[in-house]
């Protein structure tokens, strides 16, 4: 069985976590480095970016979060997750991401985007969603809107703008543990 970490800090990581368990996944809230040993996957949920922030700076996990998605560890981020990945915060991903960038609560919205790379589709939520205002040429754009990227790739790592785990859709998490099975040679569930 897959064990993958949902970052607890703050934001909707009880949701990840049902729908990975719902998969067949065992997940792991981590709040902590020592919660990091042992994962096949992590998820970067959505909440509020600067309070995850200062969350992952008190507990002392940057570092140990740097060190395990370069690691090649399958990672998935999701709107506050996407900007944590950034240049400008723990510079996993060669992305600059504009916070709020569809507007505030009250606009929030959904949207469905067209996503071939991953084989379909997917009915996206947006909740004062970030855009990705800048990306590397390595980064490749899964989907856009309104001409702003809101999916990318970049290696072992998937960000996207939108809340995954807030629909029926389950394309997202099952990319992330098909890569968990890979990275355990095949070894989880």
């Amino acid at each position: 069985m897959a064990l993958v970490g949902v970052l607890a800090i703050q934001g909707d990581f009880q949701a990840h976590g049902e729908v990975l368990r719902g998969l067949g996944a065992e997940v792991r809230e981590v709040r902590a480095a020592e919660d990091l040993q042992g994962l096949d996957g992590l998820i970067m949920p959505g909440g509020e970016s600067t309070t995850m922030t200062l969350g992952i700076e008190r507990e002392g996990l940057a570092q140990p979060l740097r060190d395990l998605v370069r690691s090649g560890m399958p990672t998935l981020g999701t709107c506050a997750g996407m900007i944590l990945l950034d240049r400008g915060h723990l510079g996993l991903l060669d992305v600059s991401c504009e916070r709020n960038a569809f507007g505030r609560q009250v606009r929030s919205f959904e949207a469905d985007l067209d996503m071939p790379a991953l084989g379909k589709g997917v009915r996206a939520v947006f909740i004062r969603a970030p855009w990705v205002a800048e990306h590397g040429e390595d980064v490749e754009v899964l989907a856009a809107l309104d001409g702003h990227p809101v999916a990318v790739r970049q290696g072992n790592i998937l960000a996207v703008a939108f809340h995954p785990e807030a629909t029926d859709e389950t394309i997202l998490h099952e990319w992330l543990l098909e890569r968990a099975r890979s990275l355990n040679g095949g070894q989880t569930g």
